[in-house]
């Protein structure tokens, strides 16, 4: 049976190909699935300010009338001037497992990637390092966090099959909470706290927190995420974006600002109880009783707390900030209960980010992978 493929064009088909990927993991046990209003924002170019320097095109494939496929090309201007390529991306790939409906999507981004003068493509990628990235590759039996994606085993199959090779991994990792933390960290974070005289920095508020130190939390990210993978650097726009998105949701305890003498924002991290049970039982929706399952998870009890956000300006990194941050947190973890953390996706070849967990005990438990392929 033929394979046939439909652009967005409305709306309502915008929410058609948001809808796939979470019915496609529905009632699973290991996916969080995002929430529609979320990716319907993020897609939409009249409302994610990534389009002032992206473009993009979304695809569904349809067989006998009934969605069996979706994927979103994109191609970051931004980025490719700041690597010096001209990439395509593709990105919000979903499937049933079938090879013919997965080489129709891709062949439909391929085909605009090379009206487009592109000379390969590469993903999953979103826009920004702030949308979803990476396919599973390892770890199929552990559940995902809020901000990474799930996938079936068969789509890096399907790519491999396709001609699609491996660009990069991100690797993820169980960090043993320690129920009483080390003096020795404490001393360490007291020295390093007066001898550069930094301070750790406590809100009652995440509105206070937003207004007073969220454009700076991002023109840190600005500066740590700059050499890594496809990274293009933020707007002021899109700072604005990431701080509605990211503080909204901020659990104060569980957030950490550390500051110089002149109130730069030199070190932070910014975690969140794991969601996922709770964005299973949502089904995409905060209404009617998606807030509520939300707000039980923010604010109860969990084993996992999930690393969403952690970065060292890196002139500090050196002189040890990082140890304020683990004295501020690793401690509240304990006291809230956790067992372990969950890191967010970290590069390969990010040696920075993977040191930080060495005074800890870790475990490797996922794989995502870019893939990339020659046009």
């Amino acid at each position: 049976m033929s394979i046939e493929i439909r652009e967005v064009q409305t709306k309502k088909e915008l929410k058609q190909f948001v809808l796939f990927g979470i019915r496609l993991y529905s009632n699973h046990p290991y996916a969080a699935p995002p929430l529609l209003m979320d990716d319907m924002t993020v897609l939409n170019k009249e409302k994610n300010p990534s389009f002032a320097f992206c473009e993009a095109r979304y695809f569904m494939a349809f067989r006998d009338n009934k969605m069996v496929g979706r994927v979103a090309g994109i191609i970051n201007h931004r980025a490719n001037e700041r690597w010096s390529y001209q990439h395509a991306r593709f990105g919000w790939l979903d499937m049933i497992d079938d090879l013919e409906v997965t080489k129709a999507l891709l062949e439909a981004v391929e085909t605009w990637a090379k009206e487009k003068k592109m000379t390969a493509i590469h993903g999953p990628v979103g826009f920004t390092d702030f949308d979803r990235e990476g396919m599973l590759v390892h770890g199929f039996d552990k559940p995902g966090t809020m901000a990474t994606n799930y996938n079936f085993p068969y789509y890096p199959e399907h790519l491999a099959a396709l001609g699609y090779q491996k660009d990069i991994d991100w690797k993820e990792y169980n960090i043993q909470i320690p129920k009483v933390f080390p003096e020795k960290h404490f001393r360490i974070a007291k020295i390093v706290k007066e001898k550069y005289q930094l301070e750790a920095l406590h809100f009652r508020s995440t509105k206070t927190l937003a207004k007073n130190y969220g454009k700076k939390i991002f023109d840190l990210l600005n500066v740590c995420y700059s050499d890594l993978y496809g990274f293009s650097l933020l707007s002021d726009e899109q700072i604005q974006f990431y701080i509605g998105l990211y503080l909204s949701l901020a659990r104060l305890n569980l957030a950490s600002i550390i500051v110089n003498k002149e109130d730069e924002v030199v070190a932070f991290g910014f975690s969140l109880p794991s969601m996922t049970k709770a964005l299973q039982k949502a089904k995409g929706r905060l209404f009617p009783f998606g807030f509520i399952y939300l707000l039980k998870a923010l604010y109860g009890k969990s084993k996992v707390v999930d690393l969403y956000l952690m970065a060292v300006r890196p002139d500090y990194q050196v002189k040890g900030a990082s140890a304020m941050l683990f004295a501020e947190l690793m401690p509240e973890y304990a006291r809230e209960g956790f067992e372990y953390a969950e890191s967010n996706p970290e590069l390969e070849t990010n040696q920075k980010v993977s040191t930080l967990w060495d005074s800890f005990e870790t475990k490797h438990v996922k794989t995502r992978r870019a893939f990339i392929k020659e046009l």
